[in-house]
């Protein structure tokens, strides 16, 4: 079991996007996750390893009841500053609970739904976050991840112009890295394997194609924001088709055996 400082600064990790294809992944990611779930007014949804808990806001804000489980005392702390200082008051339907994904301290059935979103990779041991997540689903309810793809189309050709340039370590850390906060390396047939185990899969989408790549960065930047737009919804289109290809992969199902 790796040791964990749970009061370290999370700053660093919280999403930013600052260009373009950033923007638009992280837009396209809560977006596709929370739609998934399929919650509607008055559901129980479980946010689990909530980071700022800003989708959970979102889902109260549509009505849902919405429980975050996160287990950094500083990051729940970021997170309710997060929320007082936005503009509408947040909803008051969102619950803080400090916890392990790996070890909900919620009962058998209790909520609608539950999901973690770009999360899955930090944990020490990803698949029991998925086997609680699918335990604390009522039967017939929804469980849905959000996971990083570090074999997307975007990896594959960073990865291959570095080896044609023969790209020497000393040029840093590149996007098809692994961070070293994260613990597993998912692409779709680990996710599909790990989340089959304890999920009857009714959906797998990718989201967004070439994130991370320069190249694509600077020709979005320098396009007019309506033709950018345009090449980014084209782009994304083709990742929901294939997600193997996809930067992020939503994968979504109801609880095995119940």
């Amino acid at each position: 079991m790796r040791s964990v400082d749970l009061d370290r600064d999370m700053t660093h990790v919280i999403p930013t996007g600052t260009t373009r294809d950033s923007e638009y992944l992280f837009r396209r990611m809560e977006a596709e996750t929370l739609a998934a779930t399929r919650a509607g007014a008055g559901a129980r949804v479980l946010d689990s390893a909530a980071g700022l808990g800003q989708d959970s806001r979102a889902l109260a804000r549509s009505g849902a009841r919405a429980f975050c489980a996160e287990p950094s005392r500083r990051m729940v702390e970021l997170a309710k500053l997060v929320a007082l200082k936005e503009a509408q008051p947040p909803a008051s339907g969102v619950v803080w609970t400090r916890a392990w994904s790996e070890s909900l301290p919620f009962r058998t059935g209790s909520f609608d739904a539950a999901f973690c979103k770009g999360a899955l990779d930090h944990f020490d041991d990803p698949e029991a976050c998925i086997a609680e997540l699918a335990r604390v689903t009522r039967s017939g309810g929804r469980v849905v991840l959000a996971v990083a793809n570090f074999e997307s189309l975007g990896c594959r050709l960073q990865r291959f112009g570095d080896r044609l340039r023969r790209r020497p370590v000393a040029a840093g850390p590149r996007t098809y890295h692994v961070p070293s906060d994260h613990f597993t390396r998912y692409d779709v047939r680990l996710l599909r394997e790990q989340v089959g185990r304890h999920v009857e899969i009714e959906e797998l989408r990718g989201i967004s194609l070439l994130w991370g790549v320069r190249r694509w960065a600077r020709l979005l930047a320098r396009l007019p924001a309506p033709w950018s737009n345009a090449l980014l919804v084209f782009a994304d289109r083709i990742a929901a088709r294939h997600p193997r290809l996809s930067d992020v992969v939503v994968v979504a199902g109801r609880p095995r055996g119940r």
